[in-house]
């Protein structure tokens, strides 16, 4: 009889620890946010699905191309100057992966801030920017940026002063929800994820190594733990691999 209360007291427990974790996995669906993002073929595009997706966001891929194929994620077909407000009204984070190397392109920087600034003025949106490295000071001091200082590469200076115009225009967008990140100034599209880093904010910050390093992968843990984490509301964050 001890037996058979026991074994009927087992199975109850059983199953209401299987509701209970249904009913969980349940309201882990309904909170999950909705993050979209932006040229999500690119580089740095690819390791913030991968990296979004790891930590159980619904993502959503906006890309031009319509090779792009992945079962993993929504995708929205469209070109980001193409994107309208009802596009991205149902997200909860937009993440720009946006990208311009030549010089007829930089200007377009300047305006995928203006466009996206835009389209999420006065909602509860929140749009993430990559930029450079280039934007950063050089100290606390905020004297100097690393793309004035003499050594910074010629070949890299107008890439830098298209970044600086999107951070200075999304700046002006009081009414939208941004955060500007700018990576470490050697970001290395073949590095490891490690999931550590270090964070800063408006200046350049070395390693524990003495190095400006952070690889795509680690640059992408530290925007979606962001999304989470909501310490840079209006502010630039910069941070390097450990």
């Amino acid at each position: 009889m001890l037996r058979r209360n026991f074994l009927t007291l087992s199975v109850v427990a059983i199953l209401s620890l299987s509701g209970c974790a249904n009913l969980s996995n349940a309201n882990k669906g309904a909170n999950m946010k909705k993050v979209a993002i932006i040229g999500a073929n690119g580089k740095s595009g690819s390791a913030l699905v991968a990296e979004a997706l790891r930590q159980g966001y619904d993502v959503t891929a906006i890309v031009r191309k319509t090779s792009y194929k992945n079962d993993a994620v929504k995708v929205i077909y469209k070109d980001l100057f193409d994107l309208t407000k009802a596009d991205l009204s149902g997200f909860d984070v937009v993440i720009s992966g946006f990208a311009a190397w030549t010089p007829e392109t930089f200007p377009l920087h300047k305006k995928v801030a203006e466009h996206l600034g835009s389209l999420l003025a006065g909602t509860d949106t929140r749009l993430f920017m990559i930029g450079g490295a280039g934007t950063l000071y050089t100290d606390e001091s905020m004297k100097m940026r690393v793309m004035d200082t003499p050594n910074f590469p010629a070949s890299h200076k107008g890439v830098a002063n298209a970044t600086a115009q999107s951070l200075d225009e999304i700046k002006r967008h009081d009414n939208v929800k941004w955060t500007y990140v700018s990576p470490a100034a050697q970001y290395d599209a073949k590095g490891a994820r490690t999931g550590k880093y270090t964070l800063g904010t408006d200046w350049i910050i070395l390693n524990s190594k003495g190095k400006s390093y952070i690889s795509y992968a680690d640059l992408a843990v530290a925007i979606i733990d962001e999304i989470k984490n909501e310490k840079f509301i209006q502010k630039r964050f910069t941070a390097v691999s450990e």
